[in-house]
């Protein structure tokens, strides 16, 4: 099969593109043929080296944990897919070897679900991984509740508008963290922005005097500093972008790959729930220009890399 892959840690001109052994399927996983791939920051991170201390390499490895495709074999110990399913997953195993930036992927059962009926290739491969981070972040981390005050960090990124559109739907306020750019962005998906900058706290707390009961940071940096200011004597913290909330009295939380969790974000995708929103395409042998243009940002979505149907 043809793949995208990297032989040593670097940039995104340590990519190749080329032939890899077909994968192998075992009992537990599903051969998918891949349709889409998004571009996410771990990835680069992965490939940088920047994870090396939690992650064993493999080389060459096949970077990309997000897909969407159609299923081609399921292993013998799944019954749950059949020839032609058409899925999504969030495809993340214990080391960096076999991603999804190639024509196939032997993907774990734990990791898939269906995908959307409602999404095209595209979208459903940008739900996987920023979908399933708010998702875990609001139900387990912060344990979000109806009729509370939540603030996202952050809000019109790939994980912060899913979050305001989850916390919404779980019947929260949501005021949204942004740049000014960002800002119609949060309102067309009912949350209410905040500009960034000097008197953010100020600004906040004219818009929820008593604090905020919740704050999802996705950022790090300066807005996760300025958490504790809002929150109520009771409030949560928690943050998936930078470790120094635990000294602030959060967690730190990083995703994990859970099919229940995956489909119920699929049915509230197919219900109307959640969109989002696909910035940039590129062919599989232009994943190099895909991951630059993912690294520059301001794109306003997500950037993916898509295979053809043949």
């Amino acid at each position: 099969m043809k793949a995208i892959s990297y032989r040593r840690y670097g940039g995104p001109e340590v990519l190749e593109y080329g032939d890899r052994p077909d994968p192998k399927v075992g009992p537990d996983k599903v051969l998918v043929k891949v349709r889409a791939a998004a571009v996410n920051p771990v990835d680069w991170k992965c490939q940088a080296g920047y994870l090396d201390t939690i992650l064993d390499a493999f080389f060459p490895v096949v970077p990309g944990w997000d897909v969407s495709g159609v299923v081609v074999q399921p292993g013998v110990s799944v019954p749950e897919y059949a020839v032609g399913d058409e899925v999504m997953g969030y495809v993340r195993e214990d080391a960096l070897c076999h991603g999804t930036f190639a024509e196939c992927v032997a993907a774990p059962v734990r990791t898939l679900a269906r995908k959307p009926r409602t999404m095209d290739f595209a979208e459903a491969a940008a739900l996987p991984l920023a979908g399933l981070t708010a998702y875990q972040a609001l139900h387990r981390v912060l344990r979000v509740r109806k009729g509370e005050t939540v603030l996202v960090h952050a809000a019109a990124g790939a994980v912060g508008s899913l979050a305001v559109q989850l916390a919404r739907h779980m019947g929260a306020r949501v005021l949204g963290g942004v740049r000014e750019s960002g800002a119609e962005r949060v309102r067309e998906l009912g949350g209410e922005p905040v500009a960034y900058g000097a008197g953010f706290a100020r600004r906040v707390r004219e818009l929820a005097p008593d604090g905020v009961d919740a704050v999802l940071d996705t950022v790090g940096g300066e807005p996760l500093r300025s958490s504790p200011q809002v929150l109520t004597p009771e409030g949560r913290l928690a943050s998936i972008a930078d470790g120094e909330v635990v000294n602030l009295g959060g967690l730190y939380f990083w995703v994990r790959p859970d099919a229940d969790d995956l489909t119920a974000l699929a049915d509230l995708a197919e219900g109307g729930v959640l969109k989002v929103r696909v910035a940039r395409t590129f062919p599989l042998e232009r994943a190099a220009d895909a991951q630059r243009a993912a690294m520059a940002g301001g794109l306003g979505g997500k950037v993916v890399v898509t295979l053809d149907e043949d």
